[in-house]
């Protein structure tokens, strides 16, 4: 991983431990992007043309990557135009269950269309609760992110298979941009049944590109509305023939966010998941280990068998104003200071900032 830190200049100059809010663009990917517009400087629409002619590659590749048929795969600009999208087609007759703090944009369409909702807490207890309300037999849905963006807690993925196992008519609606790019996924196998994500975060792709994995036994339990000149690819005979994500792909598909998206798809298999995964790890050890004994950690995220790389320290505008002053990284959130870390981060970056806080905790 050390070879590729060389990829990202930010780290030159910065501890970036800020993944959770914006992944970092590599120069490979900078270099792409310049001649992709170069292309389209001297090329025009003839440019642009072949580039929506490779739309479906692009989605095969997605696809290959998370393992789900390409014709499932639905590109959007990012998670929340996609969502909001796909509750249009949703209907109401069916009770939500929500993580409460959960991101805004999973839980604040459901609240602004008056869906019936219940909640749960992202704490130690989470699937329990989530189990014994589902249980009750009233909830239809369960929508939540895969990672909350605030403190990092992260469901359990086999208790979410298990669930759809036990309640096969349970809809799995799942927000993946604080997961999708940290550790082999395997779509087909998991127990949720539609995965949205914007892939600007840690799939490293820029911002403008993300995409919808959709299952297709939940297709028919949804009245699509989106409708425009790209679902039919320009061809207006297939007006009545639409598939169940051209619906989510009403407008044109921009060659140079999405061939951003696939070139850091390609790049992130190079590395390999499994790789990715392993030093993100190690990364959340470290911080967990380093963080919980300086007591900056909520007792429900220590308590949780598994934990992300997000972290939210206890601290104040003072302390991030610090951290700041030492080049590092974070953002404010959540009334604390979040801490992400992804492969291009190092334990060492982690014992920096521990030493700092523990040095600024013995002054105070």
């Amino acid at each position: 991983m050390q070879t590729l830190r060389k990829k990202f200049p930010v780290l030159n100059h910065y501890v970036y431990a800020n993944t959770a809010s914006a992944g970092l663009l590599s120069e490979d990917l900078m270099e792409w992007r310049q001649g992709h517009d170069l292309d389209y400087l001297i090329g025009g629409s003839e440019m642009k043309n072949k580039g929506f002619a490779h739309m479906p590659e692009i989605k095969k590749t997605i696809g290959k990557f998370f393992n789900c048929k390409s014709e499932n795969v639905a590109m959007v600009p990012n998670f929340t135009l996609g969502f909001n999208l796909l509750l249009e087609g949703l209907p109401k007759d069916k009770k939500v269950l929500l993580v409460n703090k959960d991101y805004p944009s999973v839980n604040w369409p459901f609240e602004t269309r008056n869906f019936d909702r219940d909640y749960v807490d992202a704490d130690e207890n989470m699937e329990e609760s989530i189990h014994a309300k589902v249980k009750k037999g009233d909830i239809g849905i369960l929508a939540l992110s895969l990672v909350q963006w605030v403190d990092g807690v992260r469901i359990d993925f086999d208790f979410l298979k298990d669930l759809k196992k036990e309640f096969p008519d349970l809809m799995i609606l799942a927000d993946g941009t604080q997961y999708c790019g940290t550790e082999p996924f395997d779509f087909e196998a998991s127990g949720i049944d539609i995965l949205g994500t914007s892939a600007y975060k840690w799939m490293l792709a820029g911002y403008g590109n993300g995409f919808f994995l959709v299952k297709d036994a939940v297709m028919d339990r949804f009245e699509l509305r989106g409708i425009g000149n790209g679902s039919v690819n320009n061809d207006a005979s297939k007006r009545d023939s639409i598939t169940f994500c051209k619906f989510l792909e009403p407008g044109h598909l921009d060659s140079l966010n999405f061939g951003s998206l696939e070139f850091a798809v390609n790049f992130l298999d190079e590395i390999g998941p499994e790789n990715v995964q392993a030093q993100l790890q190690k990364l959340s050890k470290k911080a967990m280990t380093a963080f919980t004994e300086l007591d900056l950690l909520e007792p429900a995220v220590i308590k949780r068998k598994r934990h992300s790389t997000i972290f939210n320290i206890k601290g104040d505008e003072n302390l991030f104003n610090k951290l700041t002053e030492e080049n590092i990284v974070a953002s404010p959130r959540g009334g604390g200071i979040r801490l992400s870390f992804h492969f291009y981060n190092t334990e060492a970056e982690i014992d920096v900032i521990a030493t700092l806080l523990k040095r600024w905790a013995s002054k105070s």
